[in-house]
């Protein structure tokens, strides 16, 4: 980034630090030597940085669309016109126009810019941080979603509560917490079911392995309030919240490449 357009970024986050002081809740912005490194923003250029509204996805678990716009994607200098840009509805998450520039976007969500006709997904590099993938159109049309829980509703039918926050009714109950569905986010339409079993491979979006493809092996049940412990064939295990299966022999979606933003 050149100096003036750093100059341009600090002025314009410094200007959004002093309104918030001035009756806006400071809590809508956090400093960025102590934003999640999952962010992988630079640190020294300014010293706040906007924070994501609540959400689908949980602050260390997500990227303020702003941030994703000016900082990974590179589509504008400043706040200002990430936030004119966002305004102007020239943005999708999930095929759905998002104008809040505080939107919190996480793991699988898909951007779209219908003016150029780009569209990326949501990954993890194997340092923890949020990269983009860059995806055809036909590949923004379906998402992974992992089930977090279940819960019965009146009339005996269940509702799968999912990792971005949505949820789906279902007549069977033929899925388990810790599952992937591939989703049609179109038609919210189940394609695909993947189950959370010995064999499938998966990616991890925490612990010490963040990023990493590998393949499961087997399970440790624990009673009470422990999470389940999931071994792979690599040699390590963590927690399943650490665990998000992508597909039987091959991925169900195109995985980070070389220049991934």
């Amino acid at each position: 980034m050149h100096h003036n357009e750093a100059g341009s970024v600090r002025s314009q986050e410094k200007r959004e630090a002093q309104q918030a002081q001035g009756g806006v809740e400071v809590s809508k912005h956090i400093k960025r030597l102590v934003a999640p490194n999952s962010w992988g923003i630079q640190r020294k250029i300014s010293t706040w940085v906007t924070k994501p509204n609540s959400g689908p996805h949980a602050v260390d678990r997500s990227v303020p669309l702003l941030v994703l716009l000016r900082d990974m994607l590179k589509m504008c200098d400043s706040a200002r016109e990430a936030k004119h840009i966002i305004g102007n509805r020239n943005i999708l998450v999930d095929g759905r126009t998002v104008t809040d520039h505080k939107f919190p976007v996480g793991f699988m969500d898909v951007i779209s810019v219908p003016k150029t006709g780009d569209h990326y997904r949501m990954m993890m590099d194997t340092h923890g941080r949020f990269r983009l993938t860059s995806i055809t159109g036909d590949e923004a049309k379906t998402k992974l979603l992992r089930i977090e829980n279940k819960k019965t509703l009146p009339g005996g039918k269940l509702q799968l509560n999912l990792h971005d926050g949505r949820n789906m009714l279902i007549e069977k109950n033929i899925y388990k917490t810790g599952d992937v569905l591939k989703v049609d986010i179109e038609q919210n339409k189940i394609l695909k079911h993947i189950p959370l079993k010995e064999g499938n491979l998966a990616l991890l979006v925490g612990g010490s392995h963040p990023g990493e493809l590998v393949t499961v092996q087997s399970f440790q049940v624990k009673r009470g309030s422990s999470q389940n412990l999931i071994s792979f064939k690599e040699g390590f295990a963590t927690v399943w919240d650490h665990v998000f299966v992508i597909g039987a022999k091959s991925p169900e979606i195109k995985l980070l490449e070389a220049g991934a933003i």
